[in-house]
């Protein structure tokens, strides 16, 4: 059983601005934090090395989107069971305009939601979706 202690992030994308450095050193905080939860089913943290955080373009997200899940257009993360959090941060800054919030709380929330399903939270069912949103805001306080 292997904890994942490293943790990366990379930004392979050049329409938004990001903040790599900080959000590195708020992804292992989080890091931290998710991993004191208690999984709901088995936790795929407990058995990678490292966790790798990309940022990427809307058109590659798009391309993902499809290619995983047979869905149109780009989303906000994407989570792999190898220990890959995907996030477009174009789309994170549309929807930081939409909900009156920043585009920094935008992929903070986006790393956080993918350790989460790393961690074995689903959000598929209303009653998972619940237990989701309220370990990320815990989380979320606890990291900044």
């Amino acid at each position: 059983m292997s904890e994942a202690t490293n943790i990366s992030v990379r930004n392979l994308q050049r329409s938004v601005r990001v903040d790599v450095a900080q959000l590195e050193c708020f992804a292992r905080r989080a890091l931290e934090r998710v991993r004191a939860i208690h999984p709901t089913r088995q936790s795929t943290l407990q058995k990678i090395d490292s966790v790798a955080i990309v940022f990427v373009g809307k058109r590659r997200m798009a391309d993902l989107h499809w290619r995983f899940l047979g869905h149109r257009g780009a989303t906000d993360v994407l989570t792999f069971d190898h220990g890959e959090i995907v996030i477009a941060p174009d789309v994170a800054r549309g929807q930081a305009r939409r909900f009156g919030t920043s585009l920094g709380r935008e992929l903070r929330l986006y790393i956080v939601h993918g350790l989460l399903h790393l961690h074995g939270f689903d959000d598929k069912e209303p009653s998972d979706i619940r237990k989701m949103r309220a370990a990320e805001i815990k989380v979320l306080r606890a990291s900044l």
